[in-house]
């Protein structure tokens, strides 16, 4: 195997844990089959993690920013607050669609993690990287448009995370895009009606 650096190594064994887990499931995923999907040996995972939590952790992290940075793309290539709001969520949509395995993986991850006696917290730390990850995008669309929101941004961050959470699961079990795009309306005209313009 060619010499890699530790951070090549670790996002490999990152990408590889993501295919095993949505191909297999959380449960059946063994940081052997982990090091054995990246063509690794063994001892190549105690060197790259702590333990197979903090690669839980990784996951969880890499899914969710690969979903805000599509967001951001989105946002910044619309006119107006609107239709910025409208790209945003339909970029994060479209994502959804694309890979709705990792979706339905990080679903799995939760119960998984509130299953495990100890492994509580990993769960309330991918929740708490949901929030920060809605609170910073909330904070840049605001300051990108010149506004200010009317309602608490902890409130907003965790009430557009409860929107997408429950709409996502909804659309895994269901299917229904009709019915996700009639919601993904409603919310952005919702955050749109909740944003006012800075006072001087």
């Amino acid at each position: 195997m060619a010499r890699m650096a530790m951070k090549d190594r670790r996002e490999a064994l990152i990408a590889a844990a993501i295919r095993v887990m949505v191909r297999d499931g959380v449960t059946r995923t063994t940081t052997r089959a982990v090091v054995n999907e990246a063509g690794m040996p063994l001892g190549v995972f105690h060197y790259c993690f702590n333990a197979r939590e903090e690669l839980l952790q990784e996951v969880i992290t890499r899914m969710t920013d690969a979903s805000a940075a599509a967001a951001r793309e989105a946002f910044a290539e619309a006119g107006d607050l609107a239709s910025g709001i409208s790209k945003s969520l339909q970029a994060f949509w479209d994502g959804v669609q694309k890979e709705p395995g990792e979706h339905l993986l990080t679903y799995e991850l939760t119960n998984y993690a509130l299953r495990q006696a100890g492994m509580e917290d990993l769960a309330r730390r991918q929740y708490a990287h949901y929030l920060r990850v809605h609170e910073e995008l909330l904070t840049e669309v605001a300051e990108r448009n010149a506004i200010q929101w009317t309602v608490p941004l902890p409130a907003l961050a965790r009430y557009l995370n409860s929107v997408l959470d429950g709409l996502t699961l909804c659309w895994l079990v269901d299917r229904d895009d009709e019915h996700t795009r009639e919601v993904l309306r409603l919310t952005g005209e919702h955050l749109t009606s909740l944003a006012q313009p800075v006072s001087e």
